[in-house]
């Protein structure tokens, strides 16, 4: 792959949350990354973060970020994104699909019947968008010989969390990844799942901030998201990299299986234990 300073990335998501936290990371490596979202203007969101924001952030951290700003509900859309790389770049070195659609309904207790609808938006923009990203990517990637697709998920794809809309969304995206493998294999493009931890996003930051004292005992246990981008710059650069794809992987045990660690020099957890034996559904090995 491309040395860390030439590489060309696509960040999809990336106005802030975890999407932010890994195009900072991977900009970090002197990557050229191409950050995308909807959120313009500070205010258009409930949350902060800006797509430019993000890629002024990636530009300080010591990459070249780019904004673009993209409904990833809109195909269209997706498909120009794509053209612009291509035009700019001609070639296409990770996709990081991260783009999802999270309802604030999303953790409120009680059956699914209970909720809006409109928790099932995540399997258009978290799930379909992430097919329709890689669809587009695909000719930039066999452009260079080789490369890295990561669609970021979550232990959700195997355990009850957050109910079965948020759990069919995250385990048809660990299905297509592995799916997506085996078309991809021939040409040295690399697919993965990427389980994240707890995460130290804006929204994780609001509901701790709210109730301190109830979330106390887990502020220790989350990741930073910038852990998720050093993570994918690390397999990104693995000379077994193909001796992966195809796999969900948890990003804690990756993270120790290559020496890294978060913020502070913590070394986060795998939390495969706290949920139990997730190894074994489906047709997807959890690594």
């Amino acid at each position: 792959m491309a040395l860390n300073n030439n590489r060309v990335v696509v960040v999809t998501g990336a106005s802030r949350g975890a999407g932010k936290g890994i195009a900072i990371a991977l900009g970090a490596t002197g990557a050229t990354v191409y950050v995308t979202g909807r959120t313009q203007h500070e205010g258009d969101a409930p949350l902060p973060g800006t797509v430019q924001a993000t890629a002024d952030a990636v530009t300080a951290a010591g990459g070249v970020g780019i904004p673009v700003y993209c409904d990833h509900a809109n195909d269209a859309e997706v498909q120009r994104l794509f053209e612009q790389v291509k035009e700019e770049k001609g070639r296409l070195d990770i996709l990081v699909n991260n783009a999802t659609s999270l309802h604030d309904a999303l953790t409120e207790k009680g059956p699914f019947w209970e909720k809006p609808l409109e928790l099932t938006d995540i399997w258009q923009v978290g799930m379909r968008s992430h097919y329709v990203a890689g669809y587009y990517a695909a000719p930039l990637l066999l452009a260079n010989g080789e490369g890295l697709v990561v669609n970021t998920s979550s232990f959700g794809g195997r355990i009850y969390m957050h109910g079965p809309a948020y759990g069919a969304g995250k385990a048809a995206v660990d299905k297509m990844s592995h799916d997506m493998a085996v078309d991809f294999r021939p040409y040295k493009v690399a697919v993965v799942s990427i389980w994240m931890g707890l995460l130290l996003t804006e929204r994780t930051q609001r509901v701790f901030e709210s109730e301190p004292d109830k979330y106390a005992g887990l502020v220790s246990t989350a990741e930073t998201p910038e852990f998720t981008g050093k993570v994918i710059d690390a397999l990104a650069r693995d000379p077994r990299l193909m001796g992966k794809t195809g796999k969900v992987w948890i990003g804690a045990e990756l993270g120790a299986e290559y020496g890294i660690a978060d913020s502070g020099g913590k070394v986060p957890m795998s939390h495969r234990e706290f949920f139990g034996d997730t190894t074994t559904y489906g047709d997807v090995v959890v690594e």
